[in-house]
């Protein structure tokens, strides 16, 4: 068993609570450990939580967990969570995670869960669940990046930016929904349960300046890769159609994100809709 081996590594740092009498991480952290890598792989499956089970019925409830302890880690190492689906039965699921410091295999555990209603009697798997986790195990892309018009796109594109930016950031509805949306391009992720799980929008600004808004990713996927995909497929439309530079009023703390892509921040903040922003801008 090797890291390399997994599609889903989580990494996380030793803390000090974590750590017993004997300077060494306490047993049942382990298993605390494992539990926050599946929450991750679910996340790298592009399954916000609760908006996903609900689309396929039921739930997971762990029937079995079992932990091996090979080697101890201590307060400080970086430790690499890795998980993988190993085994799809009628009901359940079985996982397994391997714990690593660098290469080193510190510990094993094996999670089985059985899926089942709310009133938790086990159901059979969804068929659409055992595609989806075959293709995420084969490497297979979890998102479909479209793009089109809002005819297109729009239904999908509103109720995510009704959840982020009307009921999450408290954006008036009447200013989030304008005019612009009906003259410009959209770019929506959707996974594999038909969710709208990010989206953008480009509209010109002036003659050879684009202007990019409305990113947003739904809150339990964000820090992923979603956004830049988003957004390099904006930018991506716009030296298409021969625009020379793109702008956009960035949110402040999402301000390295932007950075983090090639945009310049120009000015001072400002305030938009309640929230401090900042105008930033590439050249093509």
């Amino acid at each position: 068993m090797r890291p390399q081996d997994f599609r889903c590594r989580h990494r996380l740092t030793v803390r000090w609570a974590e750590v017993d009498a004997q300077n060494i991480v306490f047993n049942a952290h382990y298993l605390m450990y494992a539990d926050v890598a599946v929450s991750d792989y679910w996340k790298q499956m592009a399954m916000p939580y609760a908006q996903s089970w609900a689309s396929l019925g039921g739930e997971l409830f762990v029937k079995k967990a079992t932990v091996t302890y090979h080697a101890s880690a201590q307060m400080g190492d970086a430790l690499d969570v890795c998980i993988r689906c190993v085994r799809q039965g009628n009901t359940s699921l079985q996982f397994e995670a391997g714990i690593f410091r660098g290469q080193q295999l510190l510990n094993t555990v094996e999670l089985v869960y059985v899926f089942a209603d709310h009133a938790q009697k086990p159901q059979p798997l969804p068929q659409l669940l055992r595609d989806m986790l075959t293709a995420f195990e084969a490497g297979e892309d979890m998102v479909e990046l479209r793009s089109g018009n809002w005819n297109d796109l729009g239904r999908l594109a509103e109720r995510l930016r009704m959840e982020v930016f009307v009921k999450e950031q408290g954006v008036p509805r009447e200013i989030e929904i304008d005019e612009f949306d009906t003259m410009c391009r959209h770019v929506v992720a959707v996974n594999r349960l038909g969710h709208a799980v990010a989206t953008g929008r480009l509209v010109s600004d002036a003659p050879g300046v684009a202007r990019i808004g409305r990113m947003a990713v739904t809150r339990e996927l964000r820090g992923g890769k979603l956004g830049r995909q988003v957004l390099d497929a904006l930018i991506q439309a716009a030296r298409e159609r021969g625009d020379k530079e793109v702008v956009l009023h960035a949110q402040v703390h999402a301000q390295r994100f932007y950075e983090r892509a090639g945009f310049v921040a120009e000015g001072e903040v400002y305030d938009e809709a309640g929230i401090d922003h900042i105008t930033m801008r590439i050249k093509l």
